[in-house]
């Protein structure tokens, strides 16, 4: 069929603990987290699929972690280690399209429509890339094929780990009506609970909202919801995009006052920004925290300094420092964010300027 989009998400197993166990034999097998001390309020960066069994996951407190499985085992992310890794997988989308969106280091969007490889099938394709994939790194890839990004990044969680699984046109319309809501990406643990209260428990449902009710209850996010309730998103793979600025953010599992909770989460959602700026060969000199609270309400604090932001900072001390106007530490707290912009690019680390965060210019 003309104008039928091909898009590929490629996401990688449990990628930086399957990477941990790759190089360290003596973790396979083991439940294994990546991520901080348990003792020193850390957090999970990820862990592998022995550690999920026990319902640890993304974001969780590590000492959290620790109480569900006390035997897991414990070590340090290695970001040079992982980054390596992704731009081999990187340079093996290269080879196949040069359509393709890094999303982050372990998952990315691939446009195929174009491609004549395995006589122009998506499903061909996707199976050439996981197994390019696990030969050159010895890590496995699941594949989600669709003709749109909402259906293949469904797609590609399904059949988790090593899985590949094809939403085809006609069959869009009623794998959507059957999803749970909670299964649509771009719907968090409170747009779902305000899903439900509105009656909306599967696509179906949510299908039957009209436009302008949805954007009554939602916002700008109300088109998004009413198109992809139909297995509509026209996005394109943005394979040129400029970048102006790089968020990253979390929805906490529960709502929390704890002022040094808050920083460890603020620290950690720092580090992942900072480590797509690299990867992207860029650097920041602006930092904005976003803070939402149990009610819904939102704030942002903005720090802008002469020279750009080093991984060296003495975050906690900034964090503390941008929060001493706030509520945090006394109001709870559903959501923390970190973006980092005002980019220019990275500079040689031999010339590269290390800033003293708390000096009198700054």
């Amino acid at each position: 069929m003309a104008g039928i989009k091909k898009i590929i998400h490629i996401d990688m197993d449990a990628f930086f603990a399957a990477i941990e166990q790759r190089d360290f034999p003596e973790y396979r097998d083991k439940p294994l987290i990546v991520g901080g001390n348990p003792c020193s309020r850390g957090v999970v960066a990820t862990c592998n699929y022995e550690a999920r069994q026990y319902g640890i996951h993304s974001a969780m407190s590590c000492a959290k972690a620790l109480q569900l499985c006390p035997h897991a085992l414990f070590v340090k992310p290695r970001f040079e280690a992982y980054r390596s890794v992704s731009n081999t997988i990187r340079t093996i989308f290269a080879e196949f399209t040069p359509i393709f969106e890094p999303l982050s280091l372990d998952e990315a969007y691939l446009d195929v429509t174009d491609s004549a490889d395995y006589q122009g099938s998506a499903t061909r394709i996707a199976l050439a890339i996981k197994t390019r994939i696990q030969e050159e790194t010895g890590l496995t890839a699941s594949a989600g094929i669709s003709y749109n990004k909402f259906l293949a990044k469904i797609a590609s969680d399904i059949n988790k780990p090593d899985g590949l699984f094809v939403i085809t046109p006609d069959q869009g319309l009623a794998f959507v009506e059957q999803l749970p809501i909670g299964k649509f990406h771009g719907i968090g643990k409170a747009t779902e609970k305000k899903m439900h209260q509105l009656g909306v428990y599967s696509g179906n449902d949510l299908r039957k909202l009209s436009l302008t009710h949805l954007q009554q209850h939602f916002g700008k996010a109300g088109v998004y919801y009413y198109h992809i309730a139909r297995a509509i998103d026209d996005r394109p793979v943005k394979w040129d995009r400029i970048t102006k600025s790089v968020g990253v953010e979390i929805t906490l599992p529960e709502d929390i006052d704890d002022g040094d909770e808050i920083l460890t989460q603020l620290t950690a959602l720092l580090e992942k920004a900072q480590t797509k700026l690299t990867d992207k060969n860029l650097q920041a000199s602006t930092l904005t925290l976003k803070v939402k609270y149990f009610d819904f309400k939102q704030i942002t604090r903005s720090r802008t300094f002469q020279e750009a932001i080093s991984d060296k900072m003495d975050s906690t001390a900034l964090f503390k420092d941008l929060l001493k106007s706030t509520d945090v530490g006394t109001k709870k707290v559903r959501l923390l964010g970190v973006t980092l912009s005002s980019l220019n690019d990275l500079e040689p680390e031999s010339v590269a300027k290390q800033i003293d965060l708390f000096s009198p210019d700054n």
